[in-house]
């Protein structure tokens, strides 16, 4: 008798960084349903993104490959049509692979007319998914709901403008919508919705692209108040000379406090360390209203009766510095904006792991591909993790890359010519088990010792006592940079034979 195959659920929730879960021992934030989740499957507690911000995040998490290889370098950036990616990849497998929210996937320009619309915004589909409910943007469809429910142009128009709080910098104040018409809840209903639709010998695919905790960061009641300013731990900080270098001072450069909190008229230095614990506190809040439509997803396919024939990834693109050093928002080099949560929960798999080796973002292409028992169209840098998801011990990469781009925000010195400076304006970041190395053409490198400073404070690149260090971090990134070299078409030999493999596969 043929085994039926999987559903497939696969969950990402914006901006939600790796350490706040309650079954990563956080202490403060609240994820029951998450928790509840990990307890049937496996915990991934070092698994880290790939790039930032959006879009380079999710090229890599959809194809598999490192940004080096996919060159999805910011948002805006067009990914090469030429990639396979897991939506394509589903659909050999036999699947109809359905969106609900976004992709944040800029289309390939060659592969468009250049009046096509497509071309217009960096918010585009993955190829190879049906959109069932696009929310993107201005999230219409969602704004065109609250309508319908009675809500007035001062939520339907500004929906997340806060009210103002005397005496306070940042509003903590709940939305003008309730919890269960928040954007969240709307996408899960809708999803919700088609899965009661979908005929019970049909396997399905679907990707619920959750928007938060993603800012901007106004949470509905009870979400606004759940957790105290005062909770939680205090913030990480760095060492004089670390705090100027050139990639930090270009990160709160950029950031408008504005784009966090609507309303909030600040540049980054002016906020206090009172105001970031004010605005964690409502990310905090966020991260319980994502976790609590979890459950009630969880709950509802337990009921169809489709629970237990239906694979679970959750997971995030990218993570959020949250006031650590100074920053809000991601990108750089600090691995807060790149720890992400990832839970996966596979039927007849061992429940309650938790994996502590390190995984990347780029390992979920190559799993649902050996679940699936498809091949790839192209080489692949992501490693399966049916080991993992058999045995949480099993053997764990030694490092992972990731990688920011900032070409855009970078300018050329004087006399440069500015397309060769963009060659060099970008970061490859190392995270072993010892030590987290930052090489950077434009601006400084970096060396920092994990084990005696996890928090990342303090660059030791040029201290004597850790020349040792420094020259084993070098040549283990170097030689994992070359061994990362695209590799679709090099094992492949044309002779008489037609082509043939040089491996023989």
């Amino acid at each position: 008798m043929t085994k039926k195959k999987l559903n497939v659920l696969f969950i990402t929730a914006d901006q939600w960084r790796g350490d706040c879960l309650g079954l990563a021992g956080h202490g403060v934030v609240k994820t029951p349903h998450t928790d509840a989740l990990a307890a049937e499957g496996t915990a991934f507690l070092q698994h880290y993104s790939a790039a930032a911000p959006c879009s380079p995040a999710r090229a890599a998490m959809y194809t598999g490959l490192w940004q080096m290889n996919n060159r999805g370098v910011a948002n805006g950036s067009p990914l090469a049509h030429r990639f396979d990616n897991m939506a394509r990849a589903a659909r050999r497998a036999g699947y109809r692979p359905t969106l609900f929210g976004y992709t944040d996937i800029s289309a390939d320009p060659r592969s468009h007319a250049p009046e096509d619309p497509a071309l217009k915004t960096y918010e585009g589909i993955l190829p190879g998914f049906e959109v069932e409910q696009e929310l993107i943007g201005n999230a219409a469809p969602w704004r065109r709901w609250l309508k319908s429910l009675g809500y007035g142009p001062e939520v339907t128009e500004t929906p997340y403008q806060l009210a103002e709080q005397e005496g306070e910098r940042i509003s903590t104040a709940p939305t003008g919508f309730a919890a269960e018409h928040s954007q969240t809840a709307y996408l899960t209903g809708r999803l919700i919705e088609w899965v009661e639709e979908q005929p019970s010998d049909q396997p399905w695919f679907a990707h619920l692209s959750l928007i938060h905790p993603h800012p901007p960061f106004g949470a509905p009641a009870p979400y606004n108040t759940m957790y105290a300013p005062e909770e939680g731990p205090g913030f990480a900080e760095q060492e004089e000379e670390l705090a100027k270098h050139p990639v930090i001072s270009l990160l709160k450069r950029n950031t408008r406090v504005s784009d966090y909190v609507p309303g909030a008229e600040a540049a980054l230095d002016e906020l206090t360390e009172a105001d970031f614990r004010r605005i964690r506190a409502v990310y905090y809040g966020l991260i319980s209203e994502v976790d609590a439509q979890i459950g009630r997803l969880m709950d509802r396919l337990k009921e169809l009766g489709v629970w237990d024939n239906t694979l679970v990834i959750l997971t995030s693109d990218h993570g959020e510095m949250m006031g650590d050093h100074g920053l809000l928002g991601k990108g750089g080099f600090f691995p807060e904006s790149q720890h992400i949560p990832l839970v996966m929960r596979l039927p007849g798999a061992p429940a309650g792991q938790v994996c502590e080796g390190l995984t990347s973002a780029i390992d979920l292409m190559p799993t649902l591909l050996e679940l699936w028992g498809v091949e790839p169209s192209n080489s692949l840098d992501g490693r399966s993790l049916m080991p993992q998801l058999q045995n949480a011990g099993a053997p764990p990469r030694e490092a992972v890359f990731w990688e920011f781009d900032f070409r855009s925000n970078w300018p050329a010195p004087e006399g440069v010519e500015p397309r060769d400076y963009a060659r060099g304006s970008h970061l490859l970041a190392r995270l072993g088990a010892e030590a987290l190395q930052v090489r950077c053409p434009n601006a400084p490198d970096l060396l920092f010792d994990r084990k005696k400073d996890p928090g990342c404070t303090r660059n030791v690149l040029n201290d004597p006592d850790y020349i040792d260090l420094r020259l084993k971090e070098a040549e283990a990134l170097i030689a994992d940079r070359m061994r990362a070299n695209e590799q679709t078409l090099c094992n492949l030999r044309l002779s008489d034979n037609g082509a043939t493999d040089l491996f023989g596969t």
